[in-house]
């Protein structure tokens, strides 16, 4: 038998051994209000509900802020199923999740041109 990729639920040779929509119990949208660059931090609490083992996996890589679309990519699970995953782990206190921080004022002209320029002076 194939060593696994990484964890129990991938193996060399067949790939995947478990579909995403059965991780998520076929759920597709999150109760939480999530997107790619929500930031998603562990809050230290243990959850008190059962939680599967890729809920457990995707709590584990919440020791900072980690944003959904890494997370997705770590779990290697389509991002509707990591986000519907990190949800349940809002829903019972496990994580907090926030939009990330984003300027208030857009990036202006002269600060772009000063970084063209510099660029243009280094080459």
């Amino acid at each position: 038998m194939p060593a696994p990729l990484d964890g129990p639920w991938l193996d060399d040779a067949a790939g995947r051994l478990i579909r995403p929509y059965t991780v998520s119990g076929g759920r597709t949208r999150p109760t939480a209000a999530l997107d790619l660059l929500s930031l998603v931090m562990a809050t230290g609490t243990t959850p008190q509900t059962h939680l599967g083992p890729e809920h457990a996996l995707a709590l584990g890589l919440c020791h900072g802020p980690t944003s959904v679309a890494e997370i997705s990519a770590h779990l290697r699970l389509p991002a509707v199923v990591t986000k519907v995953l990190l949800s349940d782990l809002v829903d019972c206190g496990a994580v907090t999740a926030r939009a990330p921080r984003t300027a208030d004022t857009p990036t202006d002209r002269s600060l772009l041109e000063a970084v063209l320029d510099g660029l243009r002076r280094r080459l």
